[in-house]
């Protein structure tokens, strides 16, 4: 009689362990997930969005791996994700802002390139048009004196003045 109520009590303790509400965050799972954070705090301070959402991809894998072995509650699970995706979303927007940022770059340094080689460009057709119309144009020459009719030359005035 001993035994089987030593069984029963052990059976009821077993059953009331199951019953039992799992803790929120186990403590060796808070650690793994702390320093999973903490290399996504550092890649993002560090203005990598790349690194960073790497560390967040293995962030939630952590987290999934701590729940499924019981170290995570289900709604301190779901809160973890929820804030996991609102920093994905982040960084992701920071990543598609820095993109643009270096295509807006890339467009300007273009746009001066090309305004730069066309004034380069019609700098050198003024100059070549310029020595073609230097070869093409006939020397200016002065038109020579007409002649004086022969005879006509001297002057019939010579000292006499009219007064």
């Amino acid at each position: 009689m001993t035994a089987s109520l030593l069984a029963g009590l052990l059976a009821a303790g077993a059953l009331a362990g199951c019953g039992s509400p799992a803790p929120e965050l186990g403590s060796g799972a808070a650690r793994q997930l702390q320093s999973e954070v903490l290399a996504v705090s550092e890649a993002a301070a560090a203005n990598d969005p790349e690194g960073s959402l790497k560390h967040l991809d293995e962030l939630l894998t952590r987290l999934d791996a701590v729940a499924a072995s019981g170290e995570v509650s289900f709604r301190r699970h779901q809160s973890i994700k929820s804030s996991i995706d609102a920093v994905r979303a982040d960084l992701t927007a920071q990543q598609a802002a820095e993109a643009a940022r270096k295509a807006a770059e890339k467009a300007a340094a273009d746009k001066a390139a090309a305004d730069k080689a066309a004034a380069e460009q019609a700098a050198a057709a003024q100059a070549a048009a310029q020595v073609a119309a230097a070869r093409t144009a006939p020397a200016a020459v002065a038109p020579a004196p007409a002649p004086a009719p022969a005879g006509k030359g001297k002057s019939r005035d010579k000292g006499k003045g009219k007064g």
